[in-house]
Parts: structure tokens; C-alpha cells; sequence
């Protein structure tokens, strides 16, 4: 009996979760409630508040359904430490890329992330998520680049972590113009061409 009690809080965890990201998506962050959220899962505020404590608790268990994979991605690329540096940096770039375009739920969390949240009230602790967020993943990228300069595989002008700050801000806003329109470019073709111009520019001889 525990077990099937289980099973089903997490179902309903999931329904909300389902549902938050609908709502979000339909009416911004700012403009949603946990009641609107209870109402569209046909769920009580109740309910809400027995798998989260408040908004900002829900809107980080909603990322973290989609951020996970990619941070298990990352850490497993970053453990292959026989692969040349800027392959692990091309690749998790592109795998980034490829959940946008393959994986629905994860286009859907990035657009309300990047275009339907206001960091303001009870959402101002998402802008320390979000920053802690951005800078473990700048971090690694120049830690790998840290390791190619040391290789020679860069030119030896190049300082590690301004190329992980271009290299991010690239995949950013491919990712932010991509999800306003998916039909304007092919987001997999144009991150591929754009992080290799990237890339090469970092490596190329003069």
C-alpha cells in the first residue's frame, strides 16, 4: 500500500509539474498562481503545497527536469579525460542543441525561462539559480579550454575564460532567438557552423 502511495504522489508531482509548464508557457511566470496551477492539474492549492513550498520551489523542480540530463551529460563528458578538450566542448555544446530540437519539454522550459520570467517578488531567488547555474557551466568550459591551452591546441593569446564567455553567450542566443521562432533557421545546422567558426578562430594559425 506505501508503495502504490508513492507511485501516485509522484504522479500528481508530475501532473503539476506538467501543468506549471503549460501555464508558464501560456501566461508568463509573474502573471500565473499556484491556484491557476491547481485549477488547469484539477488539483487543490493543497495539493500544490504538499509537493512545494511556494512558487519559486516549483519553477526550480520544472528546470530541474530538464537541466539534470544536461548537467549528467557535462559531467560525463568531462570525465573522459583521453578526449581532446575542444571535442568535449563541441560536443556538449551541440548536445545542448540537439534536446532543444528533439525534446519538446525542454524547448518549452527554455522559452519560459529566457522570455516569459520576471526576476522580481517571490522569483528573485531564481536569478541566484540562474547565475550559480551559468557560471558552474562557464567554469568547466574554461577549465577544458584551460587544458587545450596548456596542449597547444589554442593560439597563445587566447585567455580560457573569455573564450568560455563567448562560447556560451553563442550557444545563448542561438538558443533564445531559436525558441521565438523554430522555423527561422535550423537551430542543429547553425550551432554546428557557429561553435566550429568559434572553435577554429581559437585554433587556427595566423
Amino acid at each position: 500500500m506505501a508503495r502504490k502511495t508513492r507511485e501516485e504522489a509522484l504522479e500528481t508531482r508530475n501532473l503539476i509539474l506538467d501543468t506549471a509548464e503549460a501555464v508558464f508557457s501560456e501566461r508568463g511566470v509573474s502573471r500565473t498562481s499556484l491556484n491557476e496551477i491547481a485549477r488547469s492539474a484539477g488539483l487543490t492549492r493543497g495539493a500544490i503545497y504538499w509537493h512545494f513550498k511556494n512558487k519559486a520551489d516549483l519553477f526550480e523542480a520544472m528546470m530541474q527536469r530538464v537541466f539534470l540530463p544536461m548537467e549528467e551529460f557535462a559531467q560525463e563528458s568531462a570525465q573522459a579525460t583521453e578526449a581532446n578538450p575542444l571535442d568535449r566542448i563541441r560536443n556538449t555544446a551541440l548536445q545542448v542543441a540537439d534536446m532543444m530540437v528533439n525534446e519538446e519539454r525542454a524547448r518549452r522550459v527554455f522559452e519560459i525561462v529566457m522570455h516569459k520570467m520576471e526576476l522580481v517578488d517571490d522569483m528573485l531567488p531564481m536569478r541566484d539559480r540562474h547565475l550559480h547555474g551559468r557560471n558552474e557551466c562557464i567554469g568547466k568550459v574554461e577549465s577544458d579550454f584551460q587544458v587545450a591551452l596548456s596542449r597547444n591546441l589554442l593560439k597563445s593569446h587566447v585567455k580560457p575564460h573569455e573564450a568560455a564567455i563567448g562560447l556560451h553567450a553563442i550557444l545563448d542566443g542561438l538558443i533564445a532567438n531559436w525558441v521565438l521562432e523554430p522555423a527561422a533557421f535550423d537551430l542543429q545546422a547553425q550551432a554546428r557552423f557557429t561553435i566550429d567558426a568559434f572553435l577554429a578562430g581559437l585554433t587556427s594559425q595566423p
